[in-house]
């Protein structure tokens, strides 16, 4: 009998990357066989789920005093969200606890809990918050590793949103919840990409507990990835993410109004608005604002090429693997876990990440390229698929964590 496993992540419906994995990975469990439940904190948004009513209260950072206080007790695994846990582990049972994005809305007390139960734990990481409390691995828009080896520089910094009080909660939370205590509750924590298992050994975590498992695209998605016909490419490139600094949005479209080709860029984030000012006069740069699934799929598909210009220790980007998916070459650039997703000169070329002339030089190299899209697509959908994600996943509950 495959094992019964019990799902934790602190949002339930599709607000982040964590967020669509988590979901993913409970269609994925459920088609395998598997028994599951889900556990994530009450919000509105959140996917109807027969799971609800065990689900914990919602807290607010932003609020009032009272409101404050809740949620820094969250934080610390205080107040009532070990009662509601407490009440899913005794009904559900799991074998297998599988934590996703935990920190703040949800605690890392759940390992505690789980493991008392008797169960197994298994963690996912969807960022770098076990090393770094501002969960991002930067300072002033650069990639830092300070806090790996020193946690108060998130204090001494105002790493969280420019925060004295913010900054001291995340240091409090990263005392509370150290490494040897987690090591302690936890079996056995995925990180999806090479580089992420690294930085987590580089911030003391043991490599007997680190594994690597690549994030998968979910099975409609793929489907439509895989039947979808190759179609001849439009004179663009795009790029599809968040607008935010540490995507790198602002020295890409700095490169691409210098250049002749033509960019489209999908998504929104608080530098929208800023750049479609910047750019209004720029014919070669069209914004196109938030895009759905169908609409991304057709953007990309039709594209030379896609561009991931991130500042930041990115993961495993989906907007890599779902680019390579629709046979549309990424350049990327050459950080976090970026290089590792690109097979260079064949699925796409990396670049020095921050670095214009770099991007500049390798946004004409991929022009002058003639890709095989048939073969990044048929390469990327083998890779980057549920079945293949499920083969480590049922080997790591079968085997690692007995």
């Amino acid at each position: 009998m495959k094992p019964r496993v019990l799902i934790v992540n602190k949002f339930y419906y599709p607000r982040g990357g964590d967020c669509v994995c988590t979901i993913n990975l409970e269609r994925l469990l459920n088609d395998k066989g598997h028994d599951t439940a889900i556990y994530s904190m009450s919000y509105p948004e959140n996917i109807e789920s027969r799971w609800t009513p065990y689900f914990a209260s919602p807290i607010d950072f932003g609020g009032g005093a009272t409101r404050k206080i809740a949620a820094l007790k969250r934080t610390l695994g205080l107040g009532d969200i070990k009662a509601s846990f407490a009440r899913i582990l005794a009904d559900f049972k799991p074998d297998i606890v599988h934590l996703n994005n935990i920190h703040s809305y949800l605690s890392p007390v759940l390992a505690v809990m789980a493991r008392r139960h008797g169960a197994k734990v298994v963690w996912t990481l969807h960022d770098y918050k076990l090393i770094c409390p501002s969960y991002n691995c930067l300072f002033d828009g650069k990639p830092c590793e300070d806090c790996f080896d020193h946690k108060f520089s998130v204090v001494s910094k105002r790493c969280m949103k420019g925060s004295l009080a913010a900054s001291a909660i995340a240091f409090m939370e990263a005392l509370r919840w150290n490494r040897k205590t987690l090591e302690r509750n936890v079996d056995l924590f995925i990180c999806p990409s090479v580089f992420m298992k690294e930085k987590m050994e580089q911030g003391g975590f043991n490599p007997s507990k680190l594994i690597v498992n690549c994030n998968f695209v979910d099975f409609d998605k793929l489907a439509r990835f895989a039947s979808a016909p190759l179609v001849d490419r439009d004179d663009y490139y795009c790029y599809v993410g968040r607008l935010s600094p540490e995507k790198g949005v602002g020295m890409m479209l700095e490169v691409a109004a210098s250049m002749p080709h033509k960019i489209k860029v999908a998504g929104d984030g608080p530098l929208l608005e800023p750049l479609k000012e910047r750019y209004r006069g720029c014919d070669n740069i069209e914004f196109l604002g938030r895009q759905n699934a169908t609409q991304v799929s057709e953007l990309l598909s039709h594209a030379r090429f896609s561009v991931i210009p991130s500042m930041w220790y990115e993961n495993n980007p989906l907007g890599v693997i779902e680019s390579l998916c629709g046979g549309t070459p990424v350049v990327g650039a050459r950080i976090g876990g970026i290089p590792e997703l690109i097979d260079e000169g064949v699925s796409g070329l990396t670049f020095t990440a921050g670095d214009s002339s770099s991007l500049a030089d390798a946004i004409t190299r991929a022009y002058a390229t003639r890709w095989d899209n048939a073969a990044i697509k048929e390469a990327a959908i083998d890779r980057f698929s549920a079945d293949r994600h499920y083969e480590i996943l049922e080997n790591i509950y079968s085997t690692h964590i007995k």
